[in-house]
């Protein structure tokens, strides 16, 4: 029991960080999203040139260095890697591809139900059939193969980088793009982005905290252990927007459909952007929450799908893939398509590695 009540209380925590965000700087309904910080991190490293998400984000670093200093404390720190990298690359890219159609992880999915954007209900439910999906390929004998020990250096790469983006971050190189308008413009504090992150990616290595998985264990296994978590972070994000009057007349938020920031209102691909995104994460074995909480603890396979996700932003955002808030991209639709394609046939082509 003591397991579960931690879980609760890191959710509780976690919401209410990721409700406060929006009131420390980040913009609107999108205090922490990982999906929109490496679609940021991937515009400020000008790896594409959408003028306004164009940020170095210190969240992302936060929940990395978080887990890694975590995990060493606890000796829980493994390198390791091998388990199919390249798919792991294309599913992570996927993943984006999802992500940026909804305009959100499954992070600020919830976050944006918390703050009253009812499109977070279709998106929801296409997270859920797409993780039901993956569901079906594990049943299965779905597997991308089994990691092994790697030299320790390899575990080190990327929390040696994210120190590297922090360097950028604080020094502003004339190399470093960053938005004057838009999302990227808008953002907390260095320090406060560096805590929260920080401590975030304590929490969320510590509990193995994942909004993919809680959906997945539930069915899979019926285990509310992950879930319980999602719940408390729903509840205390939500609680926490009307204590710090985000919503009401003077507010920044209400209840509905239209109107919300950073979003669109078109159902049937708020679903299947997010049924992409559950389906590539069900398959990958986690949230991109969850991908970099696990590349703190040392798997490149994990640092392989970050990369995979940066890649997916850059691609969505230079060839009109992503959403914006006038609706979807013009290829966003054939490209949530063509994902499921290829996640549907990875999950049926791989069973022949786990019987091997």
């Amino acid at each position: 029991m003591k397991k579960i009540y931690f879980m609760i209380s890191a959710g509780l925590i976690f919401g209410i960080l990721g409700a406060l965000m929006v009131n420390w700087g980040n913009p609107s309904n999108m205090g922490i999203c990982i999906a929109c910080f490496l679609r940021d991190i991937a515009g400020g490293l000008g790896l594409h040139r959408a003028a306004v998400v164009q940020y170095i984000r210190p969240e992302i670093m936060g929940f990395i260095l978080g887990a890694f200093i975590t995990a060493f404390s606890f000796r829980e720190f493994r390198s390791r890697g091998g388990s199919s990298p390249i798919l792991r690359f294309f599913l992570g890219a996927f993943a984006m591809v999802g992500a940026l159609v909804f305009l959100g992880c499954p992070v600020r999915m919830i976050l944006r139900l918390a703050g009253g954007d009812l499109n977070g209900l279709p998106a929801l439910a296409g997270l859920i059939a797409g993780v039901f999906i993956g569901i079906f390929f594990l049943k299965r004998g779905f597997n991308l193969g089994r990691a092994v020990k790697t030299p320790a250096l390899l575990g080190w790469i990327m929390p040696a980088v994210m120190v590297g983006l922090l360097l950028l971050v604080i020094f502003k190189p004339g190399f470093i793009f960053q938005s004057e308008t838009g999302p990227g413009s808008l953002f907390a504090p260095i320090a406060v982005s560096l805590v929260v992150g920080l401590g975030a990616g304590f929490l969320a290595q510590r509990t193995r905290m994942c909004f993919v998985g809680g959906w997945r264990d539930i069915f899979l296994v019926k285990d509310f252990y992950l879930v319980s978590g999602i719940i408390a972070f729903f509840v205390a994000a939500l609680i926490t927007n009307y204590i710090a009057g985000n919503f009401g007349t003077r507010g920044i938020y209400h209840w509905g459909f239209t109107g919300q920031p950073v979003a669109h209102t078109n159902h049937l691909w708020n679903f299947l952007g997010m049924s992409l995104a559950g389906l590539a994460a069900t398959l990958l074995g986690g949230c991109p929450l969850r991908q970099l909480i696990l590349t703190g603890e040392g798997d490149t396979d994990a640092g392989v799908t970050i990369l995979g996700l940066i890649a997916g932003a850059a691609i969505a955002h230079n060839f009109s893939l992503a959403s914006s808030g006038a609706g979807t991209g013009t290829w966003g639709p054939v490209s949530v398509i063509v994902g499921l394609v290829f996640c549907v046939v990875i999950g049926l082509f791989m069973r022949e590695k786990a019987k091997a």
